[in-house]
Order: C-alpha cells, then structure tokens, then sequence
C-alpha cells in the first residue's frame, strides 16, 4: 500500500510562490511544519542544493511515512518527525536543527486523508467519524464531539470553526438523532436540518464537516500558539510562510503578522506608548498571494489558498 501511494502524484500549491517567499537558496536549513505528501519538501530541497536540508514534520503517521519515503533519496539532508508543529519548538531543538531559515506551514489537510473512509474526514464516502489527524492519539474523535456534547457545545463548535449559520438548527438535529458514528449518517442528518441542497453552492454539511475537523484536532488554538515560536527559531533575514485555505486560518495569520510588523501595539487612544513591543518582522507584500488562473484550473484545491509571507528582523 506504502509503495502504491508514493506513486501518486502530488501536486503542491503555490509551488513556485513558495520557493520565492521562502527565499531558498543553497545550503539553506528549512521547516516544512506539514510536510503531508513532501511536493513542497523535494523542491525546497532540490533548491537548496547541494548542502541545503530540511526537517519536515507531520502529526499524520501515514503522512509522515510517505514522506519520508519520498524523501529517502536526498540522505541526511531531510529528516522527517511524526510530531504535530505544536511541538515544533522542542523537534527543532532535539534534532540539532537549529537555526532556520525558513518556515513553512501549508495548513491544507491532503487527499489522502480525504479519500480513506476510514479516517472519517469527508461526506462522500461511509466511514467512522473519526476526524484525528493522528489516530493514535487519545484526542476525542468527531464522534466523540457530536455524541458528548451539550447543545450549546455544540453550537459553539458549528458557529466558531464553522461559521455555520443555521448552527442551533443542526445542533438540536444531532442531539435528537445521537448516537451518530457514521459520515454519512452525519451528512444526512445536516441535510435534513438545513433543507437539502437546493440552490445551494456547498453540500450543507460541508461547515459541519469542517467545523468537527478543526475542534477535533485544536487547529486554530494550535496555530495561534506556534506562530511566535516559529519566529523564534528564524535566523535574522529568515522567512515565514503560511499557506492558509479558509478565512478563520488566515485571519489568524494576518492579524500576528501585522501585530509583529509594529513597533506599539497600544490602544490608538493612549498619548504615549507604554507596551514596550519590539516588531520582529517585516511583511513581505501587502496582500497575500493567490493561485492564477492557470494553476486553479489544473488543481481546483489551490483555489481558496491564500500565502502571506514575513521575514524576521
């Protein structure tokens, strides 16, 4: 099955952005923080040759096995970790790889999860509602969340990590169809909720889907928190990367780049600074780069990316 996979193609986004916005060049030393099916991984490194190397980590062991066969060929130039970038401080400095000049976190989630059934990620296929990035881990699974919670948990989870506006709808639709173990199960008893599909853009469950996904696996709280820390372990003139594929990720994004791009970060009303806050980074560019045309066409998932890149001062 291992072998069967890496033939897949993968086809990272925003390739070639991200070779620019990271800056790579020979013998430099890169974080791929989600290194998923490694196209990003093999470029950077390809780039940075002949002495440049690359720490990838994934919480996904599947992801992180794939990579690492797939990156076998650049020798102890790469190195993969099966860790979440939660703990992206304490990887780098146990493995030595230390400092950095570039950061990247694709904050997308792969195709491989979404066509396994077993791991629960999406409607179109029958299978438990898991959800865990890493299934191994003790986290609570989707099921867990919908079968456990309160109604108004529940709400907040939908509202929150989904901007789903019909949240209370489809909470107090979960709470009278509990137990649900299943996707399907769970996609149809949204859709009932809500009304169907009918002159609809999205399945309706698509922001259930993806509010269980993020709440199951902290993703916001966790990239909220590794974001100072990736900065910490640049090298002055390093630069960070952040490839973010809906509004809550790259609102996250937007607003600690701009915090750390300022010199005060006091309230506009107070006379005279007070916050003592140092910028430490410099925004490169003043909007955040999209996929063209061409590339959207070719690879639909690119559509909805959004890159932002900073480099440390």
């Amino acid at each position: 099955m291992g072998e069967s996979e890496d033939l897949v193609e993968h086809i990272p986004v925003l390739l070639a952005e991200v070779l620019a916005g990271l800056a790579v060049h020979a013998g430099g030393s890169y974080i791929d923080c989600t290194v998923g099916g490694a196209g990003h991984a093999t470029a950077i490194l390809k780039a940075s040759a002949p002495a440049g190397r690359l720490l990838g980590l994934d919480r996904d062991p599947s992801a992180a096995a794939r990579a690492t066969r797939r990156l076998a060929r650049f020798g102890e130039r790469a190195q993969v970790v099966h860790s979440s970038y939660a703990e992206l401080e304490t990887v780098a400095h146990t493995t030595g790889f230390l400092p950095v000049d570039g950061i990247l976190f694709d904050l997308g989630f792969s195709s491989f999860q979404i066509d396994d059934p077993e791991r629960g990620f999406a409607f179109r296929f029958d299978g438990p509602l898991d959800m865990r990035y890493d299934p191994s881990s003790a986290v609570p699974t989707a099921a867990d969340l919908i079968n456990q919670s309160t109604e108004d948990e529940l709400v907040a989870i939908l509202w929150r990590y989904g901007e789903e506006h019909q949240s209370r709808r489809i909470a107090q639709a979960l709470m009278r169809a509990r137990p649900i173990h299943t996707t399907v199960g769970l996609a149809e008893v949204v859709s009932l909720a809500v009304g169907g599909r009918r002159g609809r853009r999205l399945h309706p469950a698509t922001r259930t889907f993806q509010a269980l996904r993020i709440a199951v696996n902290r993703e916001l709280e966790i990239l909220e928190a590794v974001l100072p820390e990736a900065v910490s372990l640049l090298r002055p003139g390093g630069r960070l990367v952040v490839i973010a594929f809906h509004s809550l990720e790259d609102r996250i994004v937007k607003r600690f780049f701009k915090r750390e791009a300022q010199e005060c970060i006091c309230p506009p009303e107070l006379p005279v600074c007070r916050c003592e806050h140092q910028a430490t980074l410099s925004l490169i560019g003043s909007q955040p780069v999209q996929a063209s045309a061409a590339e959207t066409e070719s690879n639909p998932r690119s559509r909805s990316a959004k890159l932002r890149v900073a480099e440390k001062r």
